[in-house]
């Protein structure tokens, strides 16, 4: 029998190295789904850092490849007779503001009525010329940025004179919610 006991120590002993070797494959594996996990994680760094504007890079808007989807609020289709004269012209222009988050897109929507009319005013006063050009198209987006925060109490006006009226100097730079102006339609007759 002591062959018999020496036979079954044997396997005993190796059936303990099994899970020991077992266990520590559970701990690599841990500690490697750990690390990556940590790799993987955003820097919480670069949610404070600011961009040129001044503002947290929180507020900026999403970045291609990002997980945060943009913000857009789509307007009503604008027409409108242009200041083409002595021709009648008009233009049907639909407009999106792509906003840095729903809490602005919800604010603005409060301010509807007024930034509706700010960009009809505005609109009317171009002509085709100055609409059929590219250049034209995006000023004509800037400007409509201008006017869909002046409701809000928010000048976007790069430049002011001085007190004595003597020149202009350049402003102090004010937060805009607004990132961007898209076209969703443009056509001028």
């Amino acid at each position: 029998m002591s062959a018999a006991a020496a036979a079954d120590a044997a396997p005993a002993k190796g059936g303990k190295k099994l899970i020991l070797f077992a266990i520590i494959g559970v701990l690599v594996l841990a500690l490697a789904a750990v690390a990556a996990v940590m790799l993987l994680k955003k820097n919480p760094a670069e949610d404070e850092e600011e961009d040129l504007d001044g503002r947290p890079a929180a507020s900026q808007p999403a970045k291609k490849g990002s997980a945060a989807a943009p913000t857009f609020l789509p307007l009503d289709t604008f027409t409108v007779n242009l200041a083409d004269r002595p021709a009648e012209r008009y233009a049907q222009v639909g407009v999106t503001l792509e906003v840095e988050s729903k809490e602005v897109a919800e604010q603005l929507k409060a301010y509807m009525p007024a930034i509706r009319s700010n960009v009809l005013m505005l609109l009317s006063q171009k002509t085709s010329t100055e609409l059929h050009e590219r250049a034209g198209k995006e000023q004509l987006a800037m400007e409509i940025m201008r006017e869909a925060v002046r409701p809000l109490g928010i000048d976007l006006e790069e430049q002011n004179t001085d007190a004595a009226g003597n020149g202009r100097r350049p402003r102090a730079r004010v937060h805009n919610p607004i990132v961007a102006v898209h076209f969703s339609n443009f056509i001028i007759q």
